[in-house]
């Protein structure tokens, strides 16, 4: 049990700013308590009427690219004349990023509205269930609601962690997406690929059609044993679609796409790495079974890749030095983002800036970044699940070396005593200017960096 009151909550009078709805739902069970339930949830959308039956959804699970995914899914929805509503998490700066119309996240007013809207409903289900309603499963409510009262044609998901049980599988996707699964969230998920594979599973329904990224054998063979257990249609990347060429190309790549019922030739795609191209193939599978027989424009599809964005994901924030930002928090993650860095970027040396939480897999994350980073500036976000940085240069120093590692009390000091390596070429190679900062480790750490550094310019 909890020594959560809702009786004491600002949940107590309707909010009257953003803040005191930030209040409100921080006061919950965060994100990373769990309880593994859909009785909460399925709780309080019945008392909103279940507005997760009133549109279309497209359910996104998988252990990175969920974001990027569902943000190239919700742009080409809309090339369809469709109206969309998104919700994805974490968010990068703000709450409200989490709940999107139209592409465009909730004001801060519609937002207050949203919350207001259902928190008497909240009270309800906390007197009546044995845990209350958590920070997640209270935000998943209120994007259930909002999409139903916009309207909204179709909903893109993404879950929160897992599948099964997370909060967002109250609702049946007519679409699920299983984005490559690999190790993470092991204390919550299961401690091998196949069992958080049997976890995410959970999100492929009965008559649904699943369009799968290319998985481990293993991980495969469970999700295609959920598919034929209730009935889904399987659609692979690698036999049904996929990418068929890519070049990495100034702002971003060039990609030739094989789609359900068609080939898009010469994209722009305005993101970097192997990674990313991948994500499209899924996303355009992804609309390309939501709208059965409707063909799609090439010339549609390609101004909707070509508008694509993707905070906080190999962004560049700044130039002189150039800095980017990239929220990979596990092995797979970092691996995939120190790809893109030697397939997109020329940049000598690379200095990291990293702060990462306490639960992660460090060592995996750090071997992963270690080929890539000329030097490492060992930092923390405000949060208290953050590693301390002290924690985090120890566990460095026997990868990086003594030399290659320093620590930073804070982000903003961090981030300038890197800026200050790079721009010097002092970490062994490369030339004055030549340099470039990743700040990486965590979505929060990140988010963090991106107010600091006003977004990118």
């Amino acid at each position: 049990m909890t020594d959560f009151d809702p009786g004491t909550t600002p949940q107590a009078r309707p909010a009257r700013t953003f803040a005191e709805v930030e209040d409100a739902l921080l006061s919950r069970w965060p994100e990373t308590r769990l309880e593994p339930s859909l009785d909460r949830i399925a709780a309080f959308t019945e008392l909103l009427g279940d507005p997760q039956r009133a549109y279309q959804v497209v359910h996104l699970t998988g252990t990175n690219g969920k974001t990027s995914t569902a943000r190239m899914i919700d742009l080409l929805l809309r090339s369809l004349d469709l109206r969309t509503g998104r919700f994805t998490s974490p968010h990068v700066e703000k709450m409200s990023e989490r709940i999107s119309i139209d592409g465009a996240p909730l004001s801060d007013e519609a937002f207050v509205r949203a919350f207001n809207d259902v928190a008497p409903y909240t009270h309800l289900v906390d007197a009546d269930q044995p845990h209350p309603l958590s920070f997640f499963e209270t935000v998943v409510g209120m994007a259930f609601a909002v999409f139903a009262d916009t309207p909204v044609d179709v909903a893109v998901v993404e879950v929160g962690m897992g599948g099964s049980w997370d909060a967002t599988n109250v609702a049946d996707g007519d679409v699920a997406v299983v984005l490559p699964v690999t190790m993470d969230h092991a204390a919550y998920l299961g401690d091998s690929s196949t069992a958080i594979a049997e976890e995410k599973a959970g999100i492929i329904k009965p008559g649904s059609t699943v369009v799968l990224a290319s998985q481990e054998d293993a991980v495969a063979e469970v999700l295609l044993r959920r598919a034929a257990e209730v009935g889904a249609t399987v659609v692979a990347e690698g036999v049904d679609f996929g990418v068929v060429t890519r070049a990495p190309a100034v702002g971003g790549q060039v990609v030739t796409l094989r789609g359900l019922r068609g080939t898009y030739s010469e994209l722009f795609l305005p993101l970097y790495g192997a990674h990313q191209a991948q994500n499209a193939a899924v996303a355009l599978a992804a609309v390309e079974a939501l709208a059965g027989d409707r063909p799609l424009d090439d010339d549609l599809v390609r101004a909707a890749f070509g508008e694509t964005t993707s905070p906080g994901r190999l962004e560049i924030v700044r130039r002189s030095p150039t800095i980017l930002l990239d929220a990979a928090h596990n092995p797979a993650g970092a691996e995939a983002t120190a790809a893109a860095l030697e397939d997109s970027f020329t940049f000598s040396p690379v200095i990291g800036v990293i702060g990462v939480m306490a639960d992660k897999d460090l060592d995996g994350l750090l071997a992963a970044f270690e080929p890539h980073l000329a030097h490492l500036v060992c930092t923390r976000n405000s949060t208290p699940r953050s590693l301390p940085a002290r924690a985090l240069y120890q566990a460095a120093v026997p990868i990086f070396g003594e030399d290659r590692v320093t620590v930073a009390a804070d982000l903003a000091e961090a981030i300038d005593a890197a800026a200050a390596l790079a721009e010097a070429g002092e970490a062994g190679s490369g030339s004055i200017g030549s340099g470039a900062v990743l700040v990486t480790g965590s979505v929060v750490t990140v988010g963090e960096a991106r107010v600091l550094l006003g977004g990118p310019k």
